[in-house]
């Protein structure tokens, strides 16, 4: 699963990975979260002979999917994540999957532990062991919205966790690697099936997860520290708070002082 992520690399260090052009500037953003505005990559589709113009394109696109046949998309779930090994025959994402998938460039993302109880439990922060950006493999659906206006939709396709992460949840997103961004981009001539062996999970040792605080469950906090190392104390290893008394106070006495 992948709920939150950050993107704190420039424009410029994305723009050179996704092999793009110019695109606009952007702040560093260190907690994203569905239903904001994610960057994606598409195949541009043909150009010109001789044009120097890059055969990419990025745009800005609501996270969390919403299918072009809809009606009402307060009675549609918010559907940011797409599990890999159903997309290519699911209604939801079978168009999309076929002639819109797409990239999301990302410096790392955000999961957390599952407690017995099924309740959300220590966070981590999984980023690239050597650093620098990734790119989640996606899918992009452009809306009509029944006044006329249209919306550009994504969500973020997820696989079973390798062995690193496997311990901390059971689904991550899919990473799509440089040498495969032309194919798995290419809707003209890749259909599903054939681009269907980049849907895999990370290689071991290609993520690091970091514990974090609970700051990052918060979708308002989205600054750097909430990425620092941060383990949550359990009950048992939190030290009785001792009781301050008055010389000779009964234990069942307390003071200010």
């Amino acid at each position: 699963m992948c709920g939150r992520f950050a993107l704190t690399a420039t424009p410029d260090q994305t723009a050179a990975f996704l092999g793009l052009g110019e695109i606009e500037d952007f702040p560093a953003r260190y907690n994203i979260a569905p239903t904001q505005p994610i960057l994606a990559v598409l195949s541009a589709g043909p150009r010109e002979p001789g044009s120097n113009l890059p055969d990419r394109m990025a745009m800005l696109v609501r996270w969390g999917l919403i299918p072009a046949w809809v009606k009402d998309t307060r009675d549609f779930p918010l559907l940011f994540n797409a599990r890999s090994e159903e997309a290519a025959g699911k209604a939801s994402f079978k168009a999309a999957m076929r002639h819109r998938r797409a990239l999301v460039p990302a410096s790392g993302f955000y999961e957390w532990k599952k407690q017995a109880n099924g309740r959300k439990g220590q966070p981590y922060w999984v980023r690239p062991r050597q650093g620098g950006l990734v790119a989640f493999a996606a899918l992009v659906e452009t809306y009509a919205e029944p006044g006329g206006s249209e919306m550009d939709t994504g969500a973020i396709l997820t696989t079973n966790a390798n062995s690193d992460l496997a311990g901390i949840h059971e689904r991550m997103p899919v990473v799509i690697g440089p040498q495969d961004f032309a194919r798995w981009l290419d809707c003209r001539n890749q259909e599903p099936r054939d681009v269907a062996d980049l849907l895999r999970p990370a290689d071991p040792g290609f993520f690091e997860a970091i514990p974090v605080s609970e700051a990052v469950n918060k979708v308002a906090n989205s600054e750097p520290s909430i990425q620092e190392r941060h383990v949550a104390p359990t009950a048992a290893a939190e030290p009785e708070k001792a009781k301050r008394r008055n010389p000779g106070a009964s234990d069942d006495q307390m003071t200010l002082f």
